[in-house]
């Protein structure tokens, strides 16, 4: 079942294209939302956990909330901001000082009154407020008595208001918040890939248990990362459901390239990666792209083929194959056969991705690791080193683990530049099968020994 975010809630609302996203952009640091000169962009929820005067908070983005209640996707995007709205704790309503006061605005800030919730008014696109201060006064009107000169673009006067509103939260708001930090519990951030259209926004919302994300049967209805804070079984997780990833050259629009960028910056930050293929459809190419993109940015990952109601059960043994072998250069990773329109196949979803998450942040000790790599070099030497046209063994010396997320290590042999990729990925592979490194990538840099052998040290070359 979803349970509130622990720290709390800020959330940005106002109409489409009034500088939202560019403020929630100035707040978290770099670009995390999209933005371009196009009401609309922003269909769902992002967050970002940010801290603010010493104290962390969630900060939230919204579509544009229009009062008027539309039809098809419009509704399920009004939906989604309103949601958003009752989710929060504050609520900064942002307005365009450029282009005044207007009916809608009003009409937000009657809806945002009737809430309850602490309320500020951002007075956005002031850039010079001396001489912009008519500007301001006319929002007065709207009787918020929280209001703010600011301007999301070049910054002035935007994190003035943030520290206001929350240094104005009341202290059992950051109960939940301080118990979090004190306990160090951070929760587990999982982002759900894949192509257009396989289902991505309906496994976040069957994960979740409502409608958090906007499902439309058009691709590329999600553009921008959207944050889902969720726990089971005592754990915290924070589900990302991205925009699809389509191949470059058919990507329409700034959204839709903005939103792959968005996707690859998820990659970056995430601990797990839920790679979505559609079963009925079978794997394709670019699920195949995006499988490598997940690799790439050295995500631990479950593959979920979806839509598994729709396969023959005479199919479903040759589907498993196909996924297995379209993504045989990831071998490593559970698949889990699922439904999102049904629900089956999820049992063992959260005990997966903590498996795959553990693994990932592993350390082998030193002792075991050099253990592993005398048997290993023992049983399967790598090719003979060079040196002009003579040739000699490439010794393997030792080997030290040197980071985590992926797990990576550092092997000192004879000649790195000897040893065939083929070895390389071998290698990997005996210490994944050793020491349990499933659905995690595994990384070996090559390094020739320095300096002069010492007494029994042996050849170093």
């Amino acid at each position: 079942m979803s349970q509130p975010l622990r720290l709390p809630v800020v959330a940005l609302v106002g109409r489409p294209n009034v500088g939202k996203s560019t403020l929630f952009n100035r707040y978290a640091g770099y670009r995390r939302a999209l933005v371009a000169n196009q009401p609309g962009l922003t269909r769902d929820r992002i967050a970002e956990r940010i801290e603010v005067a010493g104290r962390r908070i969630w900060l939230v983005d919204t579509a544009g909330l229009d009062p008027a209640r539309g039809e098809s996707l419009d509704a399920a995007v009004q939906a989604q901001a309103r949601s958003a709205v009752e989710s929060a704790d504050v609520i900064l309503f942002v307005v365009d000082g450029k282009q005044g006061l207007v009916p809608e605005d009003e009409s937000i800030a009657a809806t945002l009154r009737r809430s309850g919730k602490p309320l500020a008014l951002l007075v956005n696109k002031i850039d010079q407020p001396m001489h912009h201060q008519e500007r301001v006064h006319e929002f007065f009107r709207l009787g918020i008595e929280r209001t703010f000169a600011v301007s999301g673009e070049h910054g002035g006067g935007a994190f003035d208001a943030l520290e206001d509103v929350v240094e104005a939260l009341p202290a059992e708001a950051w109960e939940d918040a301080d118990a979090a930090r004190m306990a160090g519990d951070e929760a587990l951030r999982v982002a759900i890939v894949g192509r257009p259209n396989v289902g991505k926004s309906s496994i976040a919302n069957r994960l979740v248990g409502e409608e958090r994300t906007v499902v439309a049967d058009s691709p590329g209805t999600t553009r921008d990362a959207v944050d889902i804070a969720i726990t089971r079984d005592g754990r915290d997780y924070v589900l990302v459901d991205t925009a699809g990833l389509r191949k470059v050259g058919r990507r329409q629009g700034p959204g839709e390239h903005g939103g792959a960028l968005m996707t690859l910056r998820t990659l970056e930050r995430a601990e797990v990666a839920l790679l979505v293929v559609d079963a009925a459809e079978g794997i394709t190419d670019q699920d195949a792209r995006v499988a490598s993109l997940v690799r790439e940015h050295g995500c631990a990952a479950v593959v979920l083929a979806n839509k598994w109601d729709r396969v023959a059960r005479d199919r479903r043994r040759d589907v498993l194959a196909d996924i297995a072998h379209g993504l045989r250069f990831m071998s490593d990773v559970p698949v889990l056969a699922v439904s999102a329109r049904t629900g089956a196949g999820f049992g063992t979803l959260f005990e997966r991705l903590q498996k795959v998450a553990s693994a990932a942040e592993q350390r082998v000790p030193t002792a075991d690791l050099n253990r592993w790599l005398r048997d290993v070099a023992e049983k399967h030497p790598p090719s003979m080193a060079s040196r002009g046209a003579a040739k000699r063994p490439n010794k393997l010396f030792y080997a030290s683990q040197v980071a985590v997320r992926p797990p990576t290590f550092v092997v000192f042999c004879t000649d790195p530049r000897s040893i065939q990729t083929s070895y390389v990925r071998f290698l990997e592979n005996r210490l994944r099968e050793s020491f349990g490194f499933e659905g995690t990538p595994v990384r070996i840099q090559l390094r020739r020994r320095s300096g002069r052998r010492g007494p029994g040290a042996g050849e170093d070359g």
